[in-house]
This record gives C-alpha cells, sequence and structure tokens, in this order.
C-alpha cells in the first residue's frame, strides 16, 4: 500500500472522477460567468465532504493533497471547503464559492478569518453540483468582506439584496 503525506492510504491507480469534465458549468457558475466573473479554477476539498472516513482530516484528498491553513499551517484549515476558504484567505481570489451539507462553508470561514454564507437551502440553484444530502447542500460566498459576501450571494441566487447590503452598511458585528 502507498501512503501518502497525510497518512492515509492512496489508491495506486487512476481515481472515479479524476478525469471527469462535465459537457456545462453548474447553474451558479453560469451566473457567475453571465454577470462578469472569471473563474479562476477549482480548489482541493476535503473529498465527498468527508463521508469518507471518521479519520481522514479537513482538506484532504487523495488528488490534491492536503490544504493548510495559511495562518498557521499547524491548524486545521476545517471544513470540506478549505480549499476555497485558503485561495481566499490568501488573497487569491476577491471571492470564492463553497459547498456546504454541514458546516463545510462556516467552519473554514470561522478557521481562516473570512465571512462564509450558507445560505437557505434553495436560495442558491444546486444544478450542477454533487451533493451528499439534497435536503442540506447548499453553495454559498466565502470572502474577506461582508460586503463582498451579499455581491457575491446576490450574484449567485439571482435576487437583488442590495436592501440588505444597505442595511448592513455601518453595522458592527460582534463576535465572543
Amino acid at each position: 500500500d502507498n501512503i501518502d503525506v497525510a497518512g492515509l492510504p492512496t489508491t495506486g491507480g487512476a481515481l472515479a472522477l479524476e478525469h471527469s469534465v462535465l459537457d456545462r458549468d453548474a447553474d451558479l457558475v453560469g451566473r457567475l460567468r453571465s454577470a462578469g466573473a472569471v473563474v479562476l479554477g477549482k480548489t482541493n476539498l476535503t473529498e465527498l465532504a468527508n463521508f469518507m472516513t471518521e479519520g481522514m482530516p479537513s482538506g484532504y484528498s487523495s488528488l490534491g493533497g492536503q490544504v493548510l491553513n495559511p495562518y498557521d499551517v499547524s491548524r486545521s484549515p476545517c471544513g470540506s471547503s478549505s480549499g476555497s476558504g485558503a485561495a481566499a484567505a490568501l488573497g487569491l481570489s476577491t471571492v470564492t464559492v463553497g459547498t456546504e451539507t454541514d458546516g463545510s462553508i462556516i467552519c473554514p470561514s470561522d478557521a481562516q478569518s473570512l465571512v462564509g454564507v450558507k445560505p437557505t437551502l434553495g436560495l442558491v440553484s444546486g444544478g450542477g453540483i454533487l451533493p451528499i444530502a439534497t435536503s442540506q447542500d447548499c453553495a454559498g460566498p466565502m470572502t474577506r468582506t461582508v460586503e463582498d459576501a451579499v455581491l457575491l450571494l446576490a450574484v449567485m441566487s439571482g435576487r437583488d439584496l442590495q436592501p440588505v447590503a444597505d442595511a448592513l452598511r455601518g453595522a458592527r458585528l460582534v463576535l465572543p
């Protein structure tokens, strides 16, 4: 058996979705492109929302390896969308998108000092996203500012969220 740097066994062969290329963008990617967004790439994520094994570290995939927390590499990047979190935290992209079943946007956002939003289920189309649970999974913004999160969510959902942005302007948020 081959063992990788995270101490987990590797497949030693091709991975099931390694060369999979869809014939169209996910619905939310189409919305982003229509709004003028430039898609820079796909970040690493925890395989299948970390439902593969109890011992898999957050941010690990056998194809991409281990995502590191850019603020402290000894700390977990947290959550399966930790690659999107690391890209935003490092400033590699102004905004990123994560998908969440249970903590995959919120956890890496907390661990990497970001604004993460898990939208109400159905607000953002799930078309073209491989879910773990259609009753829970949704895509949401992961950004460095509240304003960017509101703007990204507006485009992703196709709704006018300007009243929300206006209400947040000047607001002070406090976390214990």
